[in-house]
Formats: C-alpha cells, sequence, structure tokens
C-alpha cells in the first residue's frame, strides 16, 4: 500500500515525475556512460582528418584576455546603413574585442606572443561558437608559458616568396623575415625573433616589401622609413635597429601607411589628436624621428597609436577597466607638435592604458553583394578573395 500511495504521488505532481526521470536517467548515465571506444581509421586511404572538413568562410574573434572562438558568416546577415547593428560575444569585465578578422577554415593562424615566439592553429581547429558565446582560452589551444601575451594574430593561406612578416620590439629592433622561414611551426611553439632580455615584441604585420613602417615612442617621437631599408634576415635574428631612442623611452606601437590616412595618437591623461601621414616625411632607418606629439604635465606620456582613416572608431581603455568608443570624425585634425583635444573624462589618478580600434563592422558580411570589402586593419589582411557559397 506505501509503493501505491509513493507511485500515486509520482503520477499526481509533474514535478516529482520529472525528478525522479532526472534520477534514474544520472544512475544509467553513471553506470554505462563512457566515451566512444571506436575511430574512424584511414590507413588505408589517402585521406586525412583534414580532408573531410569544408572549406567555408569563418570569422574569428579573440578578446583583450585571451578568449577565442569561430563564428559561421550566417551569425551576420546583411543589414541596411544605419542599422542598430547585431549583438556582438559576451565578455567579461574588463574585457574586449581586440582581434577580428575573416578568413576559411583551412587558413593558418599565426599567434605571436610578447616573448618573441609564434604559435600556429587552423582556423577549423578553434572551436565553433554561437555569435554571443565567450569563446575557450587561448591557453587550452596553444602552449603558452607562464607570461607569454598574444601580441599579433596573423591569417595565412600559403607561404608563398616575397611575403614577409614585419616586426618590432619596445626597445626600437625591427626584423624582417621571409614568411617561408615560419612555414613549420611545432606545437610547442617556434622562436620568431631573439630578444634581449629587457625587451618585448610588440607588433607583427604582415607585408610584400612595398610598404612604409611608422614607429611612435611615448615620449612623443615617431620615425617613418621604407620597410626595404631592412634587410631580411633569417628566423633566429635579433633584427636590426629601426629606432634611436633615448634612456627611459620605449617604442609603443607599429603602423604601416596602407593602414590609413592618419595618425591617432592617445596620451595618458586622455588627449589625442589625429594627424595626417603625409605631414611624416620617410627618413634613413635608425635615427632618432621627428616629434608628432607635444607632451607636457597634462597629457602625459603616449600610451598608443593607430592608423586610422575618418570612417573608422577607437576604443580607449582606462586602468579602471572603463571603455568609451569615439569615432574618428569626431577627433581633431591636428599638426604633429601639437597636445590634441581631451577624448574622455579621468578621475584622479586614473590614466588611459591602451586604446584598440573598433572591429564589429568587419564582421557584418554582406551577403548579397557580389563583391566584398573588408577594410585592412592593423594586423590582418585577407590573403585571399573569400569563396562564394551557392546560398549567397
Amino acid at each position: 500500500m506505501e509503493k501505491i500511495a509513493e507511485l500515486k504521488a509520482i503520477l499526481a505532481d509533474e514535478k516529482k515525475l520529472l525528478g525522479v526521470i532526472k534520477e534514474e536517467i544520472t544512475l544509467i548515465s553513471d553506470k554505462y556512460g563512457d566515451d566512444r571506444r571506436t575511430s574512424i581509421g584511414f590507413d588505408e586511404y589517402d585521406i586525412s582528418m583534414e580532408d573531410l572538413i569544408p572549406k567555408s568562410n569563418t570569422v574569428i574573434c579573440m578578446t583583450k584576455l585571451g578568449y577565442i572562438k569561430r563564428m559561421s558568416v550566417d551569425n551576420f546577415r546583411s543589414q541596411h546603413r544605419g542599422g542598430r547593428g547585431v549583438k556582438g560575444m559576451e565578455t567579461i569585465e574588463d574585457d574586449y574585442i581586440e582581434e577580428l578578422l575573416m578568413t576559411t577554415t583551412h587558413h593558418y593562424l599565426m599567434f605571436f606572443t610578447n616573448t618573441g615566439k609564434v604559435y600556429r592553429l587552423k582556423a577549423y581547429e578553434i572551436p565553433e561558437s554561437s555569435r554571443t558565446a565567450r569563446g575557450t582560452a587561448i591557453i587550452n589551444l596553444l602552449q603558452l608559458q607562464p607570461g607569454e601575451q598574444i601580441t599579433a594574430m596573423i591569417p595565412i593561406s600559403e607561404y608563398l616568396e616575397g611575403n614577409y612578416l614585419f616586426m618590432a620590439t619596445k626597445k626600437g629592433i625591427v626584423k624582417k623575415t621571409q614568411i617561408g622561414d615560419y612555414a613549420n611551426v611545432r606545437k610547442t611553439g617556434l622562436t620568431a625573433i631573439n630578444l634581449r632580455e629587457d625587451d618585448e615584441l610588440i607588433e607583427v604585420k604582415k607585408t610584400d616589401n612595398t610598404k612604409d613602417i611608422v614607429l611612435v615612442t611615448k615620449f612623443g617621437q615617431c620615425i617613418r622609413f621604407h620597410e626595404t631599408d631592412v634587410r631580411s634576415t633569417g628566423r633566429n635574428s635579433m633584427g636590426v635597429i629601426g629606432m634611436n631612442l633615448v634612456d627611459g623611452d620605449e617604442v609603443v606601437g607599429m603602423q604601416m601607411d596602407s593602414q590609413g590616412e592618419a595618425l591617432m595618437i592617445v596620451s595618458q591623461k586622455g588627449l589625442g589628436k589625429c594627424t595626417l601621414l603625409e605631414e611624416f616625411t620617410p627618413q634613413n632607418r635608425g635615427g632618432k624621428g621627428i616629434k608628432c606629439y607635444k607632451i607636457t604635465e597634462k597629457t602625459g606620456n603616449i600610451v598608443g597609436v593607430k592608423s586610422v582613416n575618418q570612417d573608422n572608431e577607437v576604443m580607449l581603455i582606462t586602468t579602471e577597466g572603463i571603455i568609451i568608443r569615439i569615432p574618428v570624425s569626431g577627433t581633431a585634425l591636428l599638426g604633429r607638435v601639437t597636445s590634441g583635444v581631451k577624448l574622455i573624462n579621468l578621475d584622479e589618478g586614473v590614466t588611459v592604458a591602451s586604446i584598440a580600434k573598433v572591429r564589429e563592422d568587419t564582421s557584418i558580411i554582406d551577403a548579397e553583394e557580389t563583391e566584398q570589402e573588408v577594410s585592412e586593419d592593423e594586423t590582418k589582411e585577407l590573403t585571399e578573395e573569400p569563396e562564394k557559397n551557392e546560398e549567397n
């Protein structure tokens, strides 16, 4: 009778019934649940796992704190100008999107770290997530050492002769190496550049030996030179002097003349300005450069520089984790030896930590246009035009 009463109570209460079902399924899962023991083998056939993965367009997104994910371009439908856009990835506090690029699932992604090492993954090896998901921590995909941070991410389809990787360190050392020297990257990484103990790799660009390189320091000096002034050296070399720095100064950014028409320079105290790139005439590598910013007690030192066009937007990130997004068109276009205008109001003791170029606009893929335009940004260029699938 007790059993009958118990069973009737379960049948009469849906919540209690679902609880019993959950409990029984959990017991079955604990008793019989294990990983699949069979696998598909290709020993008898000339085929690899990569051959089973379709080649398709994909969007790669990485945040400042090192969360990365892969998304299908179907997540971003075509929109008319002036719309509200779509909700992007969820990020934790003080985090923001730093890298956003479009590539294909079979492209290589090269990751450069501040310690001068390079790691590599195929795009399809990055777990696919929804548009709003946070993604996977990069340390779960790459064997990074303690203290290593990603400073550049570059997509590459082929290691073609005539293409180079151009690197810059905070001590003013630059290096140009044939991209083919990085064709075989081990799981544990590969040395991309030999660094002195007190030096760090800050930026890496993919070039074709026709660009002008611009280096900017925290004390407001800037140098522009042709990349042909830097001879190509091997992978294990240290590089050559790109800029002669005074004591205490260091390079805060490297940009190329092809990335924008002006340099946007931002200082610690929240002041900034845009200066046309044509005001910086090319000179020989290794000089002290010319003044690009008037530093005063009111401005503080320079924290970042980006090559921009008038339709770009940038984000300023403070030491308290506050982020402000501003259009470049609202920033004063001034000469070289000026301090600029106030871009953000800061509380006492708070300074600007870094600046970033807004990436969201490049993620809106127009599925109806026959020609696809993806703006060139600081560390990524499409290595080939994305293929149109049959649906589009």
